[in-house]
């Protein structure tokens, strides 16, 4: 089985580059962040075409998750996260979806730091946290996915010394993504690559593609159950060199089939 995640940085105009990688990549669940589409724009009929199912949440302009499970329709679980009421950023969805929970995931930016916007990035990782904790103990197989907006190690970001006071790099942002992982989420993609630099974001600016300055924001996180079924992971990267790409290659994980 095969698992991602791909931030599209706005789901309609880059829906070609979405079903060209979907035809070529095949993956059998696919987690989808800034789909920047209310929920009736969202392209579901083309994605039914081209063989997937999906559930969603969208919201005009910014923000937006879906999930995504080929020949099949995922069965949403939740939607957004508890804690906060008045907190309506789509940020958040959950489904049950070949014998996973899957949660789909785009974490506040942050920036600029200090500020507003850094607190409610430290408010909604805590709310992540005391979900993330809440799925564990259920037992079930889980997988937590999307882009988290944190470089967890200097491995993981290009000049490490030049984000030191950015909110994706902070000392607090990387203490919290630390704690989510001691809970016993195992990060797939580091755990296959232990000590190579690989990123999943490159910025537009900058000419930061050509020169691979980029940054690695989008994770799989694993439950205990699944773990011990991953057999490989990696990236897409050639998907964010095609021409009108998201600044996000896609992130896939690929699972050993469930024991008879």
């Amino acid at each position: 089985m095969k698992l991602a995640t791909f931030n599209v940085n706005g789901i309609n105009g880059r829906l070609p580059v979405l079903l060209r990688w979907l035809k070529q990549a095949n993956p059998d669940i696919v987690c989808l962040q800034e789909l920047k589409s209310p929920d009736e724009r969202f392209p579901a009929a083309a994605l039914r075409q081209a063989g997937y199912g999906a559930i969603w949440h969208g919201q005009k302009s910014w923000n937006g998750v879906a999930i995504l499970a080929r020949g099949s329709d995922p069965v949403e679980t939740r939607r957004g996260l508890a804690g906060e009421p008045e907190d309506t950023h789509s940020r958040y969805i959950e489904a049950a979806v070949n014998n996973l929970i899957v949660g789909c995931l785009y974490l506040p930016n942050g920036n600029p730091w200090p500020g507003p916007k850094f607190d409610y990035k430290q408010r909604w990782f805590s709310r992540l946290r005391k979900h993330a904790k809440t799925l564990l103990k259920t037992g079930a197989p889980v997988v937590l996915a999307g882009d988290y907006n944190v470089m967890p190690t200097e491995l993981d970001v290009y000049k490490p010394e030049r984000w030191l006071d950015d909110a994706l790099f902070r000392i607090e942002i990387r203490k919290a993504y630390a704690q989510l992982l001691k809970q016993g989420w195992t990060d797939a993609l580091r755990n296959k690559h232990p000590g190579e630099r690989i990123y999943t974001f490159w910025d537009y600016f900058r000419n930061a593609w050509p020169r691979d300055a980029g940054l690695r924001i989008d994770h799989v996180l694993l439950s205990s159950a699944v773990a011990k079924r991953l057999k490989s992971a990696g990236v897409d990267r050639e998907v964010r060199g095609w021409e009108k790409a998201s600044d996000h290659a896609p992130v896939w994980v690929e699972l050993k089939p469930l024991p008879d």
